[in-house]
């Protein structure tokens, strides 16, 4: 006989990827119905910090420099990279010079004259003050 458990994640299926089941249901998992069942506190919790261990991972691994650089900078960086994830980061090939060079004003300008500035709205304009020194 099989553990519920083992029976479940056989009727069910696993997906690590969000899916339609055949009721139209948004599912994840082993048949997590996220159309009708919410998140706990615990659960956003979770999934929250580790999103934020994979953004300080991804610039662990591919701008070591980060680490060195004043708090304020630091949380730019990281709330970035949380945001668009490590990839869309590094595509910012003049702010991350700019600010690994500490060239804080041609940074901000980078972040200006980016798609992304004006997709994000205020928090650019947040983290734009944040690299100036402001907040």
């Amino acid at each position: 006989m099989l553990k519920i458990e083992q029976q479940l994640e056989i009727h069910e299926g696993k997906s690590k990827k969000p899916y339609t089941d055949t009721a139209g249901k948004i599912t994840i998992g082993i048949g997590r119905n996220l159309t009708d069942v919410e998140l706990s506190e615990d659960e956003i919790q979770y999934l929250f910090h580790n999103d934020l261990k994979r953004a300080i991972r991804g610039l662990d691994n591919w701008l070591p420099w980060w680490r060195e650089k004043p708090e304020n900078i630091r949380n730019v960086l990281m709330d970035m990279c949380f945001n668009m994830g490590i990839e869309g980061l590094l595509g910012f090939k003049k702010f991350l010079r700019a600010l690994h060079e500490g060239d804080y004003d041609i940074a901000v300008k980078e972040m200006k004259d980016s798609k992304w500035y004006n997709q994000v709205g205020n928090r650019a304009k947040t983290l734009a003050e944040m690299v100036r020194g402001d907040d």
